[in-house]
């Protein structure tokens, strides 16, 4: 019942995803907020003694109390191989360097670009789309190039040659962009790429046929007065150049020029957020105060009050964002997912956690199965269970992460055992 898990995720702790190894360009705001708890990386909130809890499902108390105060500390999987790097040797110098050591058709490069609008702060999330399912997601880096590297994806054997893996599973699949409120455009993987030019072209981003509810692209923008526009753009230039400090004072004149400039408001948040501090939950509100169909301060308002515990106001952000755009993140539909598990709708929970999980191939946000795994046992569904604590073993890195798991695996075989 749920009094079985009245101490799970009582304590969350930070878990970072890295998405280090997707960029092209390491440089500038995404390392800066790498570094400081944003763009580059998730911090995620995983349950302080998760092999507890689950161990309490499985009837084990004694155990489990034993090992409560145990932290598990899963780190994120490299979701990309990177033989060399593209920023020392250029597009086609990366690709030759592949060729030569035997990987061409390894990966692929493009560029997403948004109609009529200036290089965005935030990154792009690119898919590739093989009969209707995501295979594989990367990011833009801060001029929108994007890499995919198809030897890091799960399901291809390393010992045999990474063009013909490539050709057996990619070609003809689709790479499409997605940004709330615009509509992508799709670039089909032929044979050509795979086999002799590695550049895909340039993935177009437009707000005709896009999702309508909400946007990523904030409309106070374009009625901003020259003044705070200006140091906006400038705010963007210093981050690129490791200048915190200084694009903190132009945001804030931005906004003092221009109060309802939505954007301004959620990057001050972000930068002070970055910092620890307690600044940033107000700049967020002050940003969809300013423009309520601005999605994006929705997703680390729910990222905050996870961190306090705060399981409805979660709920309420996520939900909220939903509402805007159905579509939805796979880190909108992950928090949604937990939060309606600790507000005890488990039901609601577990078609979250599912999205999460479909919209994330590349295991991004590394504790989304783990947590659906904990919602199946929670129901009984011992089998299920199990076989997805099974398939994180496959991306969970060597370490205390992957022991944690197995020792979950282990009581989970013997409850599917005795059940027999």
């Amino acid at each position: 019942g749920t009094r079985e898990f009245s101490g799970l995720y009582k304590n969350p702790i930070r878990e970072e995803a890295d998405f280090g190894s997707q960029l092209l360009d390491n440089v500038g705001v995404y390392k800066y907020f790498a570094e400081r708890c944003a763009v580059k990386k998730f911090f995620l909130f995983f349950p302080a003694g998760l092999l507890a809890s689950l161990l309490t499902v499985l009837g084990f108390s004694n155990f489990a109390e034993a090992q409560g105060t145990r932290q598990p500390t899963p780190a994120a999987p490299s979701t990309i191989t990177r033989p060399d790097s593209i920023q020392d040797s250029g597009l086609y110098g990366y690709w030759n360097n592949m060729s030569n050591q035997g990987r061409a058709g390894g990966g692929l490069l493009g560029k997403v670009a948004v109609e009529g609008e200036p290089l965005l702060w935030n990154p792009i999330l690119v898919s590739v789309i093989c009969n209707g399912t995501a295979v594989y997601t990367t990011q833009t880096d801060p001029k929108g190039n994007f890499q995919i590297a198809f030897a890091a994806v799960t399901g291809t054997d390393p010992q045999r040659d990474a063009q013909r893996q490539a050709e057996t599973h990619y070609e003809g699949c689709a790479v499409q962009a997605s940004y709330a409120g615009f509509h992508s455009g799709a670039i089909t993987i032929t044979p050509h790429n795979l086999r002799d030019d590695p550049n895909l072209g340039t993935v177009t981003l437009s707000r005709a046929g896009g999702r309508e509810a909400g946007t990523a692209v904030s409309t106070t923008t374009e009625s901003a007065p020259a003044g705070a526009v200006k140091a906006f753009e400038k705010a963007r230039e210093e981050l690129l150049q490791q200048k915190p400090d200084r694009a903190e004072k132009d945001l804030e004149k931005a906004v003092q020029v221009y109060p309802s400039f939505a954007e301004a408001w959620y990057q001050l948040g972000r930068l002070q957020q970055a910092e620890n501090s307690g600044d940033a939950r107000n700049s967020y509100a002050k940003a969809t105060a300013a423009d309520p169909k601005f999605i994006l301060p929705y997703e680390p308002l729910a990222g905050m009050a996870a961190q306090d515990g705060k399981w409805q106001d979660v709920a309420d952000a996520t939900s909220h964002s939903l509402q805007l755009d159905p579509e939805g993140t796979a880190k909108i539909w992950y928090w949604n997912g937990l939060a309606n598990f600790q507000l005890g709708k488990r039901d609601v929970a577990e078609a979250s956690v599912v999205k999460a999980l479909a919209m994330d191939p590349s295991h991004t946000i590394p504790n989304t199965e783990q947590l659906l795994a904990v919602i199946l046992t929670a129901r009984a569904d011992y089998a299920e269970a199990l076989m997805h604590l099974r398939n994180c073993l496959t991306y969970v890195p060597s370490g205390e992460s992957a022991d944690l798991v197995k020792q979950q695996i282990a009581f989970l075989e013997t409850k599917v055992g005795g059940a027999k």
